[in-house]
């Protein structure tokens, strides 16, 4: 069985043709800005994505006609269990609307349900970015006004999660770890018999990433909101795209800060170390969560491809239980066998 997988980004489209487990072809379509700009809504947005997806197949030779099924990734949509669903109206209207959010991921669905439709195969998504597995406890802020919520990089912590309990024997849902996503946003997952039963929100909290501010110290942020000094979207837009790294270095690059760091620049060492310093603590915390019952740590994730951070991390937390590195991410091999799954009989496709 051939499927096609597409993951949106704000500047690229990825997309990947897998024939059941085995890649053939990959490919990252880069967006350039002023493009993107004419077409500032998602839906505007959908002629000119699938054009370039489909040309990419024509230069492959690969024919949407032989497909068993289109899987994209999902967006910001209402909280869901984990697993594979079924792309229906419901989805769609949601993902077009931004009724949970506007993001690029939104256009996975629709991606996928444009293609698929024309070819008369089923339409997936697999762990959204809204995937919801919190145990009750962990919803609970310390502010009545206030629920902790679920944002996650679910289907990269799910697909690495399942890899390393193939490694050790188990399936996924007799495994428990904790998961350190590693990228512009930071994910520390505690994962319990396959399920993320806590994680801190990488948009608002835990620790600070290349572009986001992580957790911050309340009041001071209190002060902050109210001094006049910012607008709510701009100070939305520091702690999200401006934060973090970036707010001290001007860099989101970590190659570019290492090498400063390697050069002498105390500053940059400063913020790396900083940077470690939250990353282990959160791993820590998400281990008291399992109450040290787990088989392992595994970091993931753009920055885990760095053995200086990873090495600076693994010194920190190695105490806990052995550690295992997964760089980058398995989100096109994740939606592919997410498909397949439900493509076999193996798994029931949900519904939204």
């Amino acid at each position: 069985m051939k499927i096609l997988a597409v993951n949106p980004g704000s500047t690229s489209t990825k997309l990947a043709v897998y024939e059941n487990e085995n890649l053939l072809f990959e490919k990252t379509i880069t967006h350039h800005d002023e493009e993107i700009m004419k077409l500032s809504e998602l839906e505007d947005q959908l002629p000119y994505r699938l054009e370039s997806i489909m040309e990419a197949l024509r230069d492959q030779d690969l024919n949407p006609s032989g497909l068993a099924a289109v899987v994209g990734r999902g967006g910001m949509l209402k909280a869901m269990d984990s697993g594979t669903y079924l792309v229906d109206d419901s989805m769609l209207n949601d993902a077009e609307t931004g009724k949970y959010g506007n993001h690029a991921s939104n256009l996975g669905s629709m991606i996928s349900a444009e293609i698929a439709g024309s070819h008369h195969i089923p339409a997936f998504i697999v762990d959204p970015v809204c995937v919801d597995e919190l145990v009750p406890e962990a919803r609970v802020s310390g502010l009545a006004d206030i629920e902790r919520k679920s944002h996650v990089h679910a289907l990269n912590i799910k697909g690495v999660s399942r890899k390393i309990a193939a490694h050790l024997g188990k399936d996924l849902e007799g495994a428990s770890f904790v998961v350190a996503h590693l990228g512009g946003g930071i994910s520390v997952a505690a994962v319990r018999n396959g399920q993320i039963i806590d994680v801190n929100n990488a948009e608002n909290e835990g620790p600070f990433s290349p572009e986001r501010a992580g957790g911050l110290p309340a009041k001071q942020l209190v002060q902050l909101c109210f001094s006049g000094k910012y607008t709510e979207k701009e100070l939305l837009l520091k702690m999200t795209k401006q934060g973090g790294v970036y707010s001290y270095l001007g860099t989101k690059n970590l190659i570019d800060v290492e090498s400063r760091a390697a050069e002498g620049d105390s500053e940059a060492g400063l913020i790396l170390k900083a940077m470690v310093h939250q990353i282990g603590k959160e791993i820590g915390a998400m281990a008291t969560v399992l109450e040290g019952q787990m088989d392992g740590i595994i970091i993931t994730g753009g920055i885990a491809h760095s053995d200086r951070i990873v090495g600076l991390i693994k010194k920190r937390i190695s105490f806990l239980g052995k550690v295992f590195i997964l760089p980058g991410e398995t989100e096109m091999e994740a939606l592919a066998t997410g498909a397949l799954r439900v493509m076999r009989g193996l798994e029931d496709a949900k519904i939204y």
